[in-house]
This record gives C-alpha cells, sequence and structure tokens, in this order.
C-alpha cells in the first residue's frame, strides 16, 4: 500500500505540487492513501483525481482576497521584498463584532467548493483510495484525522477548510460544540498516521528545508511576534512528528522516501503571492526532475 503525505505550509503549497507532479505525472506514481495537513489537505483532491493542471492554476493564481474575506494584515514592500503588516481597521472591527479570531477565512471555504465539485467527490469516495485530512481540536486537545469515507461532500469540504485555518489569523470551526483549527499545530507532517492505516511506502513532501538556514529577524509588532512564535513551535512539531516518523518505518519495514524544500522558500507563508508562488511550483518540479534518485535529500529504510 503506497501513501503521499504532505505537510502543512501555506502558501508553500506550490512547490509540494510541483513534487507532487513530478512523482504522479512524470514517475507514474499511484497512491492508495493520500494524507494532508492544512495546505497539504487541500493539494490531495485534485492529486488523487489526477487533475494537475486544474490544481496548478488555481496554486498559481491564489492571492490574499481569495483566502481572506476579513484580512487581519495587509502586504507592503519594504526594501524590494513584501512583508506583513498589521491592518488595524480590519483587526479592530473583528474585536468590534466578537470574533474570535484577528481574521476571518471565509472566502477560503468558499474557494474549497467552487474547485472540489460533488461529482468530483463522489467519484473519490467510490474509488478503492482513501483521502484523509489532519485537524486539530481545541477542545479535546487531541489530533484528529477525517477521511473522506465518512463524510458527506458538504462535511468534508469543512474538514479541508479547518486543517488549514491558521488561527487566530484565520477563521475557528465549530462542530458538535468542538472548536478545530489547523492540523498542524498537531501533527505537521502525519506520517505516522500513514503507516497506522496501513501504507508500506510512503513519499513525504517537506515544506521546510531539512536543516534550518536562517535565524528570524526581531519582532516589530504583537502580530509578527506570534507569528515567530508559532513558528517556533511548528517547527519543534514538525521535527517531533519525523523523528516519530521514521522510528515507526523502521518498527515496521516500511518503505520512506522523505522530499525536503532545497532552500528557504519564504518566511512568512500566509502570504499568497502569485508570482512567488507560480515560480515555486516549477522550482518543485524542476528541483526533482534534476535530483530525483540522485541527490535528492531522502531517507529510505528498505524491507
Amino acid at each position: 500500500m503506497k501513501a503521499l503525505v504532505i505537510s502543512g505550509g501555506g502558501s508553500k503549497g506550490a512547490f509540494a505540487g510541483g513534487v507532487a507532479e513530478y512523482l504522479i505525472k512524470t514517475k507514474k506514481k499511484k497512491y492508495d492513501l493520500y494524507l494532508g495537513t492544512s495546505t497539504g489537505s487541500l493539494l490531495i483532491p485534485h492529486l488523487a483525481l489526477g487533475k494537475i493542471e486544474e490544481l496548478k492554476e488555481i496554486y498559481t493564481n491564489v492571492n490574499q482576497r481569495s483566502i481572506f474575506d476579513n484580512s487581519p494584515f495587509f502586504i507592503k514592500k519594504l526594501h524590494g521584498e513584501k512583508v506583513v503588516a498589521i491592518n488595524h481597521l480590519n483587526v479592530l472591527w473583528n474585536l468590534i463584532r466578537k470574533r474570535k479570531t484577528f481574521g476571518e477565512s471565509g472566502n477560503l471555504r468558499k474557494l474549497i467548493r467552487k474547485n472540489l465539485s460533488n461529482h468530483d467527490f463522489l467519484l473519490l469516495k467510490t474509488s478503492t483510495m482513501d483521502l484523509v485530512v489532519t485537524v486539530s481540536n481545541l477542545t479535546t486537545s487531541q489530533i484528529e484525522y477525517k477521511s473522506i469515507h465518512d463524510y458527506s461532500y458538504d462535511e468534508f469540504c469543512d474538514w479541508i477548510w479547518a486543517s488549514c485555518n491558521y488561527a487566530p489569523f484565520m477563521s475557528v470551526f465549530e462542530k458538535n460544540y468542538c472548536e478545530y483549527v489547523d492540523g498542524g499545530f498537531g501533527c505537521l507532517v502525519p506520517v505516522r498516521e500513514a503507516i497506522n492505516r496501513g501504507a508500506t511506502e510512503v513519499d513525504v513532501i517537506i515544506l521546510d528545508t531539512e536543516v534550518s538556514h536562517f535565524n528570524r529577524l526581531s519582532s516589530k509588532n504583537p502580530f509578527s511576534l506570534i507569528s515567530n512564535i508559532f513558528d517556533f513551535a511548528l517547527e519543534q512539531v514538525e521535527k517531533h512528528n519525523l523523528t516519530i516518523g521514521k522510528l515507526a518505518a523502521k518498527n515496521n519495514n516500511v518503505k520512506l522516501n522523505m522530499y525536503y524544500t532545497p532552500t528557504v522558500l519564504t518566511t512568512n507563508s500566509l502570504i499568497f503571492d502569485k508570482e512567488k508562488m507560480t515560480q515555486w511550483w516549477k522550482d518543485g518540479y524542476s528541483y526533482m526532475e534534476e535530483t530525483y534518485g540522485d541527490q535528492m535529500t531522502h531517507i529510505k529504510y528498505d524491507k
């Protein structure tokens, strides 16, 4: 049983798309299980359907407005680079309305439904493949994995949305008296879950470099401080996930192929820039094309 696991990473998901395109279209790899967290959960339905060109069109045309109906920040240029600044008016408006978060990501919810039709959902649900998305349940302090076979169209679209909601900058999904947010807060790279579900070979796309290449700049405002804190926490979660995943692979004789980004793509994955994301998709494909099977940073545990 072969599985494809894609980590969280916001806008960096475009790079994962290029890597997946190479694995699926060029190397002709077929997977029985697709498992994603956050941006990974957005990618897996189209990858499973083989609709890679449609997926590329989505990822290379998305922008801030595609995600946020009330963005807590705006993008400005500083020394030629795009940086995030607080949108005090939008944040204040959310506080006045007594919202739980600084911003709202309702537009992403609409985008998911627009690009994943009920017909496509039924094709996937009735297939032999399984699609699983990771969510964090804040109410019970549990990581939960949602399979497409267990839910209706509307429910599964909502689980994909919940998996992507990077609170408190994005919305909180409430269901059955529980609050759900980005799966990456609990499991950024769900390798062990793929193995627990019976995978004997796992390709893992990790939207980060294998080794840290930079020190973060000092925080300029409360938002940048929160962002830096979350980034630090998520790096620790990622390391823990990978350590546990490697151990599980070794103990279960699972073949594990891990693909990292070769360089730091961005220090803020909540900036959705069309030009950069278009280039990242190309870079993901080119990097695999140039290094697959040779110099690609990967680890294998053979049976």
